[in-house]
């Protein structure tokens, strides 16, 4: 019998799941909303997908979930997630209480990274620095195939950290929701590109909008691209400067700006110390997959 694993992915608007075999094929998949603010509904939601997940499976399977935020090891609490309701609740202890077995958890960052490093666009790679660049900014570690937590659970957390390098008018920056300014999530995100683009023309658009437009020519759009490239090109050279990764994988919507993969690396060697950037700036195998597929990834298969 093949080997197989459950992947849940606990988003903001659905929670997905997935049945996962050790050859990498998806053998059933599960989709339902989540019960938004609703901490018990969400944990009755879950309990549910699984069980029809093993039923789809016809047997019992580990399970790993991917969670917005993650969970403090000095309390068992969930800490810094978008889905509020999950904050300060013991959602591990929960679950496993719920489900009647022992259970892995991952930020879902960490989970994107995992699944590109095990079976997407970075697999074979020794050192992976997994991106989202979505309506916010996240990331995570991966080293020989497992992912690096940190004792803090917060590794890979680069969203956070400052614009590397900032020009005059990039200071102070931004308000972040963290309560700090200047974050490189108030950057890089879809919304922070939205922001500088109205910024500068009075005019609110998205980023896909953004980027057809740049395609088309239009000089406002492309010089907005222009600068976000330069900004990624900072933040990204800061990471490697730190973890030296062989690969960086770029997930999330703005990962679908075509034009990165060349702006990018052609900007950032101008910030990496090194004489030369080996470092392979990629797009996403697994696209939206990956988070419930590196969740899944997180435990070892069973026979």
């Amino acid at each position: 019998m093949a080997t197989m694993r459950i992947g849940i992915d606990l988003g903001g608007t659905k929670i997905e799941g997935i049945v996962l075999a050790s050859d990498g094929a998806v053998r059933a998949r599960e989709r339902v909303a989540t019960p938004v603010g609703d901490y018990p509904g969400t944990l009755v939601a879950i309990r549910d997908l699984v069980a029809a997940l093993e039923r789809d499976a016809g047997r019992t399977c580990p399970v790993g979930i991917g969670m917005p935020g993650s969970w403090s090891r000095a309390t068992g609490l969930v800490k810094n997630s978008n889905s509020v309701c999950l904050n300060g609740q013991p959602l591990r202890r929960d679950l496993e209480a719920l489900l009647e077995s022992p259970l892995q958890f991952a930020n879902d960052a960490d989970c994107f990274a995992l699944s590109e490093a095990s079976d997407g666009a970075a697999a074979g790679a020794a050192v992976v620095f997994g991106v989202i660049v979505g309506t916010g900014t996240g990331g995570g570690i991966v080293v020989d195939g497992k992912l690096v937590a940190g004792p803090n659970g917060i590794a890979g957390e680069w969203g956070h950290n400052p614009l590397p390098w900032p020009r005059p008018d990039e200071l102070p920056g931004p308000d972040c929701y963290c309560g700090l300014q200047g974050c490189i999530e108030t950057w890089l995100s879809g919304t922070g590109l939205a922001r500088d683009y109205a910024d500068r023309q009075g005019e609110t658009l998205d980023a896909v909008e953004i980027s057809r437009r740049a395609a088309k020519g239009d000089a406002p759009a492309k010089e907005c691209l222009q600068r976000h490239a330069d900004r990624m090109a900072r933040a990204l050279a800061s990471v490697i400067n730190v973890i030296d990764p062989d690969v960086i994988v770029l997930g999330g919507g703005v990962s679908n700006i075509d034009t990165l993969y060349a702006s990018v690396p052609a900007l950032w060697a101008r910030y990496v110390f090194s004489d030369r950037v080996e470092t392979q700036l990629v797009r996403a195998m697994h696209g939206d997959s990956s988070g419930v597929r590196g969740a899944a990834w997180l435990w070892p298969a069973v026979e």
